[in-house]
C-alpha cells in the first residue's frame, strides 16, 4: 500500500505529492527545532531525514538488500508482536515482515485508500476484528494478526495466497482461482513480504 505520514502541518504538501505524476518515490521528512516539517525525495540528503513513505515498486538499494526498520523501531513493538503472534498462532517474523512492508513500523501511517496504523488495516477490516482505535498499536497488531491467521486458514497455510489476500482482499484471490491476483501492487507485495520474512527469520537471537 502507498503510505503517507499523518502530519496535519504538512497536509497540503502531502496532497500535492499524492497527486503528482512524480509521486512514485520514497519520501523522507524531519521536524526541526522550530517545529517546521521538512520533506525530500532525495535519500541521504541529511542524516536527520527519516523515511516516512515507501512506494510500491521503489528501487532496492544498490546493496541489493531491501530496506529494513531500525532495531529501535522493532524493539518498540516487539512485545506486542510476540504476544499477538503467540495468541493467534502466527510466526512473529511474519508479523514483523507485514508491518515492515505495510507501514515501516510507523504507527501513524495512513494510505491513500484509507488503511491505517502499523498493519494498515482498512476500516471494514478493523470493524470486523473489533479494533476500536486503529492507531493503537496493541489493537492494530492484534487485529492484523487475527486477519492473517484467518487468511492462512482460508488458503490452507499457503503464505503467498494469505499475503495476497491481506493486500488485495481474500475475494480477489478467490476470483483469481486461488492465485495471486493480476495486480502489479499485489504481485510486488507478496515476494517483498516473503523477503522480509526470510530476513527476520535469519536474524540471530
Amino acid at each position: 500500500m502507498t503510505l503517507i505520514r499523518h502530519l496535519p502541518l504538512a497536509a497540503a504538501f502531502v496532497a500535492a505529492v499524492a497527486a503528482s505524476p512524480q509521486a512514485r518515490a520514497d519520501i523522507f521528512s524531519f521536524t526541526d527545532e522550530r517545529g517546521v516539517v521538512h520533506f525530500t525525495n532525495i535519500p541521504g540528503l541529511d542524516k536527520r531525514y527519516k523515511l516516512i513513505r515507501r512506494e510500491a515498486g521503489s528501487a532496492i538499494p544498490r546493496s541489493g538488500k531491501a530496506w529494513m526498520p531500525s532495531e529501535a523501531d522493532i524493539r518498540r513493538f516487539s512485545s506486542i508482536i510476540d504476544v499477538a503472534a503467540k495468541s493467534h498462532g502466527i510466526e512473529p517474523e511474519l508479523v514483523q515482515a507485514v508491518i515492515t512492508a505495510e507501514s515501516g513500523f510507523n504507527p501513524n501511517a495512513i494510505s491513500r485508500a484509507g488503511a491505517s496504523g502499523l498493519m494498515q488495516l482498512m476500516p471494514d477490516t478493523a470493524r470486523r476484528y473489533g479494533v476500536q482505535n486503529i492507531f493503537d498499536p496493541v489493537e492494530n497488531i492484534h487485529g492484523g494478526v487475527r486477519y492473517l491467521r484467518d487468511l492462512l486458514a482460508m488458503f490452507k497455510g499457503d503464505m503467498r495466497l494469505a499475503l495476497a489476500g491481506y493486500n488485495a482482499g481474500e475475494n480477489a484471490v478467490i476470483r483469481a482461482g486461488n492465485n495471486i491476483p493480476p495486480y502489479a501492487e499485489t504481485q510486488n507485495y507478496v515476494p517483498k513480504v516473503i523477503q522480509y520474512y526470510n530476513r527476520f527469520r535469519a536474524k540471530p537471537g
